[in-house]
């Protein structure tokens, strides 16, 4: 016998049994539900005095039995009935209200959240008889501010309503909006995005931009976009809960598979959201994770990124008792033992451990190839910037090289190092670093140390700036607020403004003269001479301070510049 869901206590046995026996039944295609189940419901609910309710699945049958109290019923998790893009639950809901009232701002709200169906309320008399019933559904055409329609109200003894009828043509004016709007046959997430922002409205839609652009790395479709301006965040859902009804409904219409926020969600709040719909939902954290891991193709690469994404994901398994033994057996450990969580975060746990220990073989690999770098005495110079401000291609134009170009974010995410002659028969080391992005995780900062420790040998850094891009400034400001993160500002910093040609004349000349900086586009390498003239003079700079380093092996050139 499948079981009772709700509010059970002080239940006699018999009204469980009879409330059991409910799941025998059975409703036709046509009717809502049969009006002797309909009696059946409203005289149970009258005898306990609480609302009792009913989940009916597309075939007829009952899925989940609900007691609730004289208010309400809350439904349970209905993960066996999964939700598709554009598609309702498959289910719908009939339960009782032991007054003469039509459906509440609760039940609608269910409606909307959980994407039922449909949503019926039974009233129910003094004598434990049904009144009316009342209907509503969601509109697949919003109506302004109006997500719902309410039926007119039915009496019990005429249900056969043509319910799967109904239904079915609610998914085919739903399934036409999708084909309307372009992503009818498309196999690839859809995605709405969401800002919960209480600066600036231009601050808040620029990092939307950057969002979008994050999404389409990743192989995403956006189609759709949400911002809230709040004079402070919400703790539970981050944003108000009229917008996450709003939100859900939009996902519904335009067939979204996927919600990204683009702040970072809690622990506590990405449990909230999530229980209130069955989308997929991510934080702009867990998307760069997933952009990485996409890029990432040494295994050097492969083990930091799983070191951020499981460091990521080890606060989100929801912990029950983290006071349990390790063992499943043995004294102290004997009756359940560990649940399956606790056994998942112990593996996450020892799954870390392995993946620092070999990060920190990585980084003692890096620092032999360091030593053997300061033995030919060849100077570095490393290129740091934003994403795709276009690192790899001045790589590849100052080197002749090949290293792969997209113009896309973090299309680069394994370091790369070529060498560079220069007229004077010297060389340098030029290496190409992850780029770096606004509000970089700080678990990815941490697992790529390693790789970023590169920079802490370098004895010139070249900021590449998009100055062609309207938010340069504050990529300025992120990239350098990372270099102080990381104790790098006591290396000289060289700054190239990139792709100088898509910007005019005369404010080429005022970015220079501001930001102090050389003018620059990557792909033309006659643009490049005054900036290769600069590095010539900072790699000769190095090449005496090593000459100048004492015998014993200490470097006393970085301590002049």
């Amino acid at each position: 016998m499948k079981k009772v869901y709700g509010h059970k206590t002080g239940l006699k046995p018999n009204q469980l049994r009879r409330m059991e026996r409910l799941y025998r039944r059975r409703t036709p295609p046509e009717y809502l539900v049969t009006p002797e189940l309909a009696r059946e419901l409203a005289g149970l609910s009258r005898d306990i005095r609480r609302q009792l309710g009913l989940l009916i699945d597309r075939r007829g049958h009952v899925t989940h039995v609900i007691v609730g109290d004289q208010q309400g019923i809350v439904i349970p998790a209905t993960r066996d009935h999964r939700l598709a893009p554009g598609r309702l639950k498959g289910l719908r809901c009939v339960h009782t209200h032991l007054k003469d009232e039509p459906l509440s701002s609760d039940d609608l709200t269910d409606l909307e959240l959980l994407r039922l169906d449909l949503m019926a309320a039974i009233t129910v008399d003094r004598r434990g008889l049904p009144q009316r019933v009342h209907v509503g559904h969601i509109l697949p055409r919003p109506a302004g501010r109006q997500t719902c329609r309410t039926l007119e109200p039915l009496y019990a003894h005429a249900l056969d309503i043509g319910c799967l009828d109904l239904i079915n043509a609610l998914e085919s004016e739903l399934a036409h909006m999708r084909q309307s709007s372009g992503i009818g046959g498309s196999r690839d997430e859809r995605a709405l995005l969401v800002s919960v922002s209480t600066g600036s409205r231009q601050a808040a839609r620029q990092s939307l931009d950057e969002l979008e652009a994050l999404a389409a790395s990743s192989g995403i479709k956006v189609i759709g976009r949400m911002l809230q301006l709040r004079s402070h965040a919400n703790p539970r859902f981050l944003l108000g809960s009229g917008k996450l009804r709003e939100l859900i409904i939009e996902a519904l219409q335009k067939g979204a598979s996927l919600i990204i926020f683009d702040q970072e969600l809690n622990p506590s709040q990405m449990r909230s959201i999530t229980d209130m719909t069955e989308l997929k939902v991510i934080d702009r954290t867990q998307l760069i994770l997933d952009i990485f891991s996409q890029r990432a193709r040494s295994r050097e690469g492969k083990l930091q990124v799983e070191l951020a994404q499981l460091k990521y994901m080890l606060p989100r398994l929801v912990t029950k008792n983290t006071a349990m033994s390790r063992l499943t057996g043995g004294i102290g450990g004997r009756g359940p033992g560990e649940t399956k969580l606790e056994i998942n975060r112990r593996r996450v746990r020892q799954r870390i451990g392995r993946l620092e220990r070999a990060i920190e073989g990585v980084k003692h690999s890096r620092q032999h190839q360091k030593a053997l770098r300061r033995r030919h005495r060849l100077p570095i110079i490393s290129i740091v910037g934003y994403t795709n401000a276009g690192k790899s291609t001045l790589l590849n134009t100052l080197t002749h090289s090949r290293v792969a170009v997209q113009n896309r974010l973090f299309a680069t995410l394994d370091p790369s190092s070529r060498r560079l002659r220069f007229p004077r028969d010297m060389e340098v080391i030029i290496t190409d670093t992850v780029g770096f992005i606004k509000d970089l995780p700080a678990d990815l900062l941490v697992a790529f140390r390693a790789t970023l420790e590169e920079l802490e040998s370098a004895d010139l850094l070249l900021h590449v700036i998009d100055i062609s891009n309207p938010r340069f400034e504050n990529q300025i400001l992120a990239v350098e607020k990372i270099l102080r993160d990381l104790s790098l500002e006591h290396i000289p910093l060289l700054r190239v403004l990139n792709k100088s040609d898509l910007v005019p004349a005369e404010a080429l000349q005022r970015l220079e003269r501001s930001l102090r900086g050389t003018a620059v586009s990557a792909l033309d390498r006659a643009s490049l001479r005054p900036l290769i003239r600069k590095i010539e003079t900072a790699a000769s700079l190095a090449h005496e301070g090593f000459a100048a380093a004492s015998p014993g092996g200490v470097d006393r050139g970085r301590g002049r510049r």
